[in-house]
């Protein structure tokens, strides 16, 4: 890609210009790239790993970046999508079959473990950004973790699995030919993994960042170059991260998607519904950082509430419904509450006692029967105006919440028996003294 010459994306001498990032990201990837065999792109269908993707691509085909011995994409599909994000994510996986040098594997939770199929299967409440933020690393992080894990040594290792989920974002690689374990790992194959990570894009990763820095050689200002878990059984020193996109500002990424990359001598990419899904400004990315519909950890849903003002997805408006029913889902009216305390396996008493728990069954097959309304009212709209349908809820999910309701499913430690969380008790305290109800 050629320099740009005028510093269109900056608003005063101090801010980075965008061919100052793009330089060094090509520096950065140059630097790391040829030290590795394999390569691999932990692809959300987010802004900054589609930017990240779609870039490297580019780099690799005009001939400014050496190709990869492999290349494999790993696209975690949530079933929760925002449907523009969805819908550009199947196109790029469309336009990625244009390079049979790539690898594309789309990885999904186990059905169980889906999003919905878990809070109405199970009757574990929707996240919260306070004591129970399940939902990324359940449906995201874990499935492509245990497809890396899987490519990496050719089998299925559990513990290989949560030792991969336990690194920054998303990891992974390719099949890889393993040694003895005893092996010296230069002379085995080494995964380059690349990632979407950015500065600007999360208040808490960006301290992280700033923690760590670079490590393993990385110098300051030429990504977020890390080996990963060294360790871990079966992958010690083989798996090294790279944030190329590290130090790009977000109107960099925003005329990427829109401008860049939809250009045919830079891939002719479907980009530009992403950045738009996202809001496409500085101020917007505060309060649009999320990809799915309706997130229960987001204080509002500026990206969906954007999107449903284009005329094309107005019909998209009763998904909206869904954040006054995640909230309902929290009350106690609606969950179970342990009546005491609760004695742990070391004997100790829970430092919570009387904690809430998981959601009653009539409410679950109540919202069950909502969500799927919802979902029944917008594919209607879409029919009739040829628009894009919803799937939030397919048979084969729908059929497992019913069965799993039927049989009477609980999370662990608790029998259904206990009492929902309105009902009065007498107070007991972590030190396991108790207050008697006043009569």
């Amino acid at each position: 890609m050629a320099a740009v010459a005028l510093d269109l994306f900056a608003a005063g001498a101090d801010r980075l210009v965008y061919s100052e990032a793009l330089d060094l990201t090509l520096a950065s990837l140059r630097s790391y790239g040829p030290l590795h065999r394999h390569w691999a792109v932990a692809w959300s269908g987010g802004k900054d790993s589609t930017a990240t993707l779609t870039l490297l691509i580019h780099l690799i085909e005009s001939g400014q970046l050496p190709r990869p011995e492999t290349l494999t994409v790993y696209y975690a599909d949530t079933r929760m999508e925002l449907v523009p994000l969805a819908i550009a994510a199947a196109e790029t996986m469309r336009q990625l079959a244009r390079f049979p040098w790539i690898r594309v594997r789309v990885v999904t939770a186990p059905l169980d473990k889906r999003f919905l199929v878990y809070i109405l299967g199970r009757g574990v409440p929707p996240p919260n950004n306070n004591t129970l933020r399940w939902c990324t690393r359940q449906i995201k992080v874990d499935p492509m973790a245990a497809a890396i894990a899987a490519d990496l040594d050719g089998r299925d290792d559990p513990d290989l699995a949560e030792a991969m989920a336990e690194m920054i974002g998303h990891n992974g690689g390719p099949v890889l030919a393993d040694g003895p374990e005893d092996q010296a790992a230069e002379t085995r194959d080494t995964v380059l993994m690349i990632t979407g990570v950015r500065q600007g894009e999360s208040a808490i990763r960006d301290r992280r960042i700033e923690m760590s820095c670079g490590r393993d050689g990385a110098e300051c200002g030429q990504g977020w170059y890390q080996l990963a878990v060294p360790e871990a059984k079966g992958v010690r020193g083989r798996i090294f991260t790279l944030a190329p996109l590290l130090h790009w500002r977000v109107c960099h990424v925003w005329d990427w998607l829109r401008i860049y990359a939809p250009a045919e001598q830079y891939g002719g990419w479907s980009t530009a519904m992403v950045a738009d899904a996202y809001g496409g400004d500085e101020a917007e990315e505060l309060a649009a950082r999320t990809g799915c519909l309706c997130c229960p950890l987001a204080s509002n849903d500026r990206a969906l509430d954007k999107i449903i003002r284009h005329p094309s997805w107005s019909y998209l408006a009763p998904l909206k419904r869904l954040r006054e029913i995640y909230r309902r889902l929290r009350l106690p009216a609606n969950r179970l509450r342990k009546p005491g305390a609760e004695v742990l396996k070391n004997g100790k008493t829970a430092k919570n006692p009387q904690r809430l728990g998981p959601i009653t069954l009539p409410v679950r097959l109540a919202v069950l029967e909502e969500i799927l309304s919802i979902q029944a009212e917008v594919n209607a709209a879409a029919v009739a105006g040829s628009w894009p349908s919803v799937d939030i809820l397919n048979a084969e999910e729908e059929a497992r919440i019913r069965a799993l309701i039927a049989a009477g499913t609980w999370p662990d430690k608790w029998s259904g028996d206990e009492p929902t969380g309105d009902v009065p008790l007498d107070a007991v305290y972590p030190d396991g003294s108790v207050q008697p109800l006043l009569t």
